[in-house]
């Protein structure tokens, strides 16, 4: 028999904005904190009826009876996808209100995933995650190609010292380095020609297309980035933190930081909802990738019949 979820408001959706302190920015996700007895049709419809990016469904809360592990599974609004760094942060922030902030695992399709939240001086919360170990992998000339063709970006706007390569932190990101800012900010999705050659190539992730804005005073690199997800209404996401943590790998395997680095991501403001991902690139091992949350609703939305 499955376990009664702990409380019906643990059932419900409830909407966070991810790497921001405003609600209006950011990444939204909507978290089901008790999903247990949910079948996979079920949760898809939440997500497709949620419309966020990713909704993340705790699907095994107090694994072996520890409060503080998890089993989470995430789903777009089309599909079940691997892992989602927005989400795990809103899941994290979720969980930190309900029971405290601290050390929290989720086991994930991808792995176990540490996370930590903390209360700052306002009294906000900001969650941070450690990805499974990037990797990256080439592109093929042709597929760089068409994908440069598709987000209408010639080869010339790249950055001809870094490598375009595509990175897992948990997803599959292809990471393209545009150093002309015109370009950065005025290129176009097709998002129908985008959606056919992800899904041919299996990246279950967003497209990351980077620009570089400077280092600060304490020698962290900071960066702008645009990511384009064509999925359900969406053509571009507002704050990818898996994305991010493949950065962090990106940046390692391609010499632009030598580790232990520190990196700012500002990301979101070309589709109206802006946020920050700090991340930090250790020699070697997992990115660790932190943000500020907060509620954006109640989430008057079921997550399905109990079972």
């Amino acid at each position: 028999m499955t376990p009664a979820p702990t409380s019906t408001s643990d059932r419900a959706v409830a909407r966070w904005a991810a790497f921001s302190a405003d609600p209006a920015g950011g990444n939204p996700a909507g978290v089901v904190l008790d999903a247990r007895g949910l079948t996979d049709a079920e949760m898809q419809a939440t997500a497709l009826a949620v419309g966020d990016a990713e909704t993340a469904f705790v699907v095994g809360p107090d694994l072996d009876g520890d409060g503080r592990r998890h089993r989470v599974r995430y789903f777009s609004p089309v599909a079940e996808v691997p892992f989602c760094g927005h989400a795990t942060v809103a899941t994290a922030i979720a969980l930190a209100e309900r029971d405290g902030p601290g050390r929290v695992v989720v086991e994930t399709a991808v792995g176990p995933v540490p996370l930590e939240t903390t209360v700052e001086p306002d009294g906000g919360a900001r969650a941070s995650f450690t990805s499974p170990e990037p990797r990256v992998e080439p592109l093929e000339p042709d597929v760089l190609a068409r994908l440069l063709a598709v987000l209408g970006l010639r080869a010339t706007e790249l950055d001809a010292s870094r490598p375009v390569l595509a990175a897992w932190a948990g997803n599959l990101h292809p990471v393209l380095p545009v150093v002309d800012r015109a370009a950065f900010d005025g290129f176009v999705v097709d998002a129908g020609a985008l959606r056919l050659l992800m899904d041919e190539q299996g990246w279950a992730g967003t497209v990351t297309v980077v620009h570089e804005l400077g280092v600060d005073d304490d020698g962290t690199l900071v960066l702008e980035a645009r990511n384009p997800f064509p999925v359900g209404t969406l053509v571009e996401d507002p704050a990818t933190g898996s994305a991010a943590a493949a950065l962090g790998g990106w940046l390692r395997a391609s010499g632009r930081v030598v580790p232990p680095a520190r990196v700012r991501v500002h990301q979101g403001a070309h589709v109206g909802r802006p946020g920050v991902l700090d991340v930090l690139v250790p020699a070697t091992g997992g990115v660790v990738v932190s943000g500020r949350g907060v509620r954006i609703d109640d989430g008057a939305a079921g997550a399905g019949p109990a079972s």
